[in-house]
């Protein structure tokens, strides 16, 4: 036996046994991480929000929450891919689409939540190739604001709870 072979076979067996240690660290992660993305696109939308109809500068304070909002989102999108790469409810089988919870795990959340982070990019991405303040404000404002509605409708959709 190779030394890659054994290390290969140690590897898989440890990972195999302990799935269930990483998937509980991992949803826990995704769970709390969500609060974390929460608090910074609520605040890119009320300042935003601010500064769009009170004609405020495009600050580096804004600039920077808005970036933090877009990292943070995508942060999440990681966790959630090796998330949804461990966990007991995403299946692949004939029953999938019949079961509502493995559905919604296995196709609909991914689905609404890659969906919503686009619509951040892309608003963060527009507004930076804008000049005018308020432009930028209410690119951020319109586009931070549809993906929050998104998200919260994907988790009202799986009744996951939203604030809790």
């Amino acid at each position: 036996m190779t030394p890659q072979l054994v290390f290969d076979f140690i590897f898989y067996r440890i990972l195999a046994q302990n799935s269930h240690i990483m998937y509980g660290i991992v949803q826990e992660l995704h769970s709390i991480f969500r609060y974390v993305v929460f608090v910074f696109v609520l605040l890119a939308i009320i300042q935003s929000l601010m500064g769009w109809l009170g004609k405020s500068p495009y600050t580096s304070f804004n600039r920077k929450v808005n970036l933090f909002a877009l990292i943070s989102a995508h942060t999440q999108l990681l966790i959630g891919i090796v998330l949804y790469c461990v966990s007991p409810l995403v299946q692949f089988n004939a029953d999938t689409m019949k079961n509502p919870i493995t559905r919604y795990f296995t196709v609909e959340h991914w689905v609404m939540m890659i969906i919503a982070i686009v619509l951040i990019t892309i608003g963060h991405s527009k507004s930076k190739k804008l000049v005018l303040p308020e432009a930028k404000h209410r690119i951020i404002f319109i586009f931070y604001t549809i993906a929050v509605l998104i998200i919260i409708g994907a988790l009202v959709a799986g009744k996951v709870p939203v604030l809790s």
